[in-house]
């Protein structure tokens, strides 16, 4: 998907909804438990009810690759279910010497039909460029991230005080361009959100961490967005394990439509 195609999809549903398709067998309803693939069947499930207020979809591949050849069969329906007027983002924080990261970005744009990949840039440029060879795909580099332990490394300064992952982002944008690269802004960051703002003016940032995580809707577009919203805010738990019973999917609905409401209020700033 391409830039302008990805902006048209975001005015066109007044939403930057990335819906974050994470399953954990435990977590899954009972009754969805009795078929065949489980995992399939509650990310179908999940989708159809929030197709309507989502432009993106992620599916974090660590809770597929973790049921071994079956999760990566469900991971692939999943991926194939999606409909092509979504981005599809494989959420697998690939990285590695130039080999080996032409085959991760084979086996995400080519082998399966995602959009992006996220990526790891810890080895340099020879470990994202092969991400950024193929013609409407995306590679999202890790810039800032929410967890505790970015503060081990992400604000280590330099000798200009500048910390490590504003260097990090600063420098990966000479590797591509804002039609094919993006940056992963935890939504607990805000004050530091602001900062990659006007360091990547005119870059897509996927920014998890709304929802489950406490991060403000409100604050990440404040901080983040730019005329062409250049957002994707994902959330995971809040929408699939927004109900548990027989009618989880109308609560998965719910949700969604709560945050493509509060959304749509923020995009109409940007319409005036």
């Amino acid at each position: 998907m391409t830039r302008s195609e990805l902006i048209h999809q975001i005015f066109a549903k007044q939403s930057f909804l990335c819906v974050g398709l994470d399953p954990v067998m435990e977590k899954i309803p009972a009754h969805v438990l009795e078929f065949e693939d489980p995992i399939f069947e509650f990310n179908k499930r999940i989708i159809d009810a929030t197709l309507e207020y989502a432009v993106a979809y992620k599916p974090n591949t660590a809770f597929y690759e973790a049921l071994g050849v079956n999760g990566w069969k469900s991971l692939e329906k999943t991926i194939n279910y999606i409909p092509k007027e979504c981005f599809i983002i494989a959420d697998a924080k690939r990285g590695d010497i130039g080999n080996t990261s032409t085959a991760y970005a084979k086996t995400f744009f080519e082998t399966l039909p995602c959009d992006a990949v996220t990526v790891a840039p810890y080895m340099g440029k020879d470990s994202v460029q092969p991400f950024l060879q193929f013609d409407g795909k995306w590679a999202i580099v890790l810039g800032l991230t929410s967890n505790e332990g970015a503060n081990d490394f992400q604000y280590l300064a330099n000798q200009d005080e500048q910390p490590l992952y504003a260097k990090v982002i600063s420098t990966v944008m000479e590797w591509g361009t804002s039609e094919n690269l993006m940056f992963v802004v935890g939504a607990t960051r805000t004050e530091q959100l602001a900062d990659i703002r006007r360091i990547a003016p005119e870059h897509f940032l996927l920014v998890p961490g709304v929802g489950a995580q406490g991060g403000s809707l409100e604050d990440v577009f404040n901080a983040g967005a730019n005329s062409e919203c250049g957002l994707l805010v994902n959330a995971s738990r809040s929408i699939i394990y927004a109900g548990t019973g027989t009618d989880f999917e109308v609560a998965a609905k719910k949700e969604a439509l709560n945050i493509q409401s509060e959304m749509a209020l923020y995009l109409q700033r940007l319409m005036r």
